[in-house]
């Protein structure tokens, strides 16, 4: 693989210097730096565990005509709180060229990619969270007429540091029907239909056995496949999307030998100021991993695909702190139906400026998994029966959110929002029980002038579990085209009393933007589409850079 790799990429290297010579280069990047100064903190139970920490990256990319280039160096020698364990280091772990020759593109080094909705292949990097797991490799698409695109592509994982030693190869496909009739284009229809195959292959050294005398085989090939299809027509839209995993035993499914699947419904409206969502997912035993290690393949890393939570993804603070996370492994049926209506100017509901009102309803169940019983070593690793259309006992989340939006007048407007949440903190954060919760959320923003605007937000959590209760406020001061100032504050009001203060400092010049401040961090989940990862709590003085070029 590697004589290959070096292979193609000298190959792209000749193609690329003739096309410099003939064309000119463009050269972009961006830099971006956070900082902390930490300090002991013994109200929270924050530690100081530097002088100075920094997560620091910055990307070059090179383009012309024919070649684009890029890399990526990352420095997290003194990492920010969360990151300690894995990330520290330093070192240039993307580099990639990618090369267009009429109708293909390949791309050789680090890649994202992802094969329809992400249930059998999602790479990506979402740096809050602490996930990069790209590519390395080779991936070729191809686009032989117009509306069908063909992907192939075959490489390692990246897992922090270090790259998984199995071997990750897929394809994909997808047409598109619209492209190919001119009469669907005239009656504004949409028709996609899309396929995806994805292999990990791994010479596994892990061995697990079940007693004395009986050792798992753990299997060197597993294969997922995904097939998908889309219409839209006018406001409509229907999306279905099914997808498969072989037996691929693990320590997250506790070393069953059963298949995995997902599959989806959604469906949506938008038009003459309604907009209606209704979606439904059902996954079973879909964990995959580039790694059987188990030591390499606990919590998020190492993950070769993705199932989206299906749940409201909240901004505010309050209603952030019990967020959703999928189980992969263990399976759900999840729900959402979303409302918003616009209701019009000089109406008796809109008022004056008009006012828009959503609706949003998620419930996440168990699935109905009826384990095998008795000494039979091989009935054990069946695992267990499932009914599809059949619920389990648990209700691992449900959240119904109300929202209001109006312009109170030409430069006042007003955002108010309830939250009601059901949350299965033992399943999701593995202690605990369920809590409950009511929020409440004013977001006022007015504006003084063309330059100058003021924003605020109230809010309050009720619960009678957990930590109880919380409140907070925030104040946010912009001054265009420059600055920004922000002060807020999170209480528990019930059990802790603790606060959680901050204030920052913004400005903005040209590519550039710093913000500094100095304030207390909670510990909780961060989680980004049903994807999340533990933070601890931290207090000190805060640096931003970021520069774009």
């Amino acid at each position: 693989m590697k004589r290959t790799l070096t292979y193609l990429l000298a190959c792209l290297c000749v193609f690329g210097a003739k096309a410099w010579e003939r064309k000119g280069v463009t050269f972009s990047g961006s830099i971006q730096s956070d900082m902390l100064v930490p300090r002991r903190d013994s109200g929270t139970g924050a530690e100081k565990t530097g002088s100075f920490l920094t997560n620091t990256y910055a990307d070059l990319l090179i383009q012309s005509q024919y070649i684009d280039a890029g890399a990526r160096l990352e420095f997290l020698s003194y990492p920010l709180p969360g990151f300690e364990k894995d990330f520290e280091g330093w070192g240039v772990p993307h580099f990639w060229m990618k090369g267009n020759i009429g109708k293909a593109e390949l791309t050789v080094g680090t890649f994202y990619e992802q094969f329809g909705s992400g249930f059998i292949l999602r790479t990506y990097e979402e740096r809050a969270l602490g996930i990069d797991n790209a590519l390395l490799g080779g991936r070729v698409v191809v686009k032989p007429v117009k509306g069908v695109t063909l992907k192939a592509l075959s490489g390692v994982q990246r897992r922090y540091w270090e790259w998984n030693e199995a071997l990750i190869s897929g394809a994909d496909a997808e047409i598109g029907f619209d492209e190919f009739f001119p009469a669907l284009q005239k009656n504004g229809t949409d028709i996609t239909l899309g396929g995806s195959w994805v292999n990990k292959y791994e010479k596994s050294d892990e061995k697990v056995y079940l007693s004395p005398t009986y050792r798992l085989r753990l299997p060197k090939f597993v294969n997922a496949w995904d097939v998908r299809a889309s219409f839209g027509r006018g406001p409509w839209n229907v999306m279905g999307e099914y997808a498969q995993k072989s037996d691929d035993p693990s320590f997250a499914n506790g070393y069953i030998y059963r298949k995995g699947s997902a599959a989806m419904l959604s469906g949506s409206y938008s038009g003459k100021g309604l907009s209606v969502l209704l979606q439904a997912k059902r996954s079973e035993n879909m964990s995959f991993k580039s790694t059987s290690d188990v030591s390499k393949a606990i919590g998020i890393s190492s993950a070769i695909n993705h199932l989206p939570a299906f749940t409201q993804d909240q901004t505010y603070a309050l209603a952030a702190i019990y967020p959703y996370a999928t189980q992969l492994a263990d399976g759900e049926w999840a729900y959402q139906a979303e409302v918003g209506y616009n209701f019009k100017r000089k109406t008796p509901l809109g008022g004056r400026y008009g006012m828009n009102v959503k609706a949003n309803l998620s419930y996440v169940r168990a699935i109905d998994r009826q384990f095998y019983d008795g000494d039979d070593l091989v009935q054990q690793t069946n695992g267990y029966t499932s009914k599809f259309f059949k619920w389990g006992d648990d209700t691992y989340y449900r959240s119904i959110d109300i929202t209001l939006s109006r312009k109170l007048s030409k430069a006042f407007k007003l955002n108010l929002m309830y939250v009601n949440q059901r949350y299965n903190q033992s399943v999701v954060e593995g202690h605990g029980g369920i809590v409950h919760t009511n929020i409440f959320i004013a977001d006022g923003k007015y504006q003084f002038s063309p330059k100058v605007t003021l924003r605020g937000e109230l809010q309050y959590l009720r619960t009678k579990e957990d930590q109880g209760d919380w409140a907070y406020g925030l104040l946010e001061l912009s001054l265009v085209p420059h600055w920004m100032i922000t002060v807020s504050d999170m209480w528990n009001c019930g059990e802790t009393k603790l606060h959680y203060y901050q204030g920052l400092v913004t400005y903005n010049v040209g590519q550039h933007r710093i913000q500094a401040g100095y304030g207390r961090t909670r510990a909780g989940l961060n989680c980004s589409g049903g994807v999340c990862r533990m933070v601890p709590a931290y207090t000190g003085w805060t640096l931003s850079y970021n520069f774009n070029f």
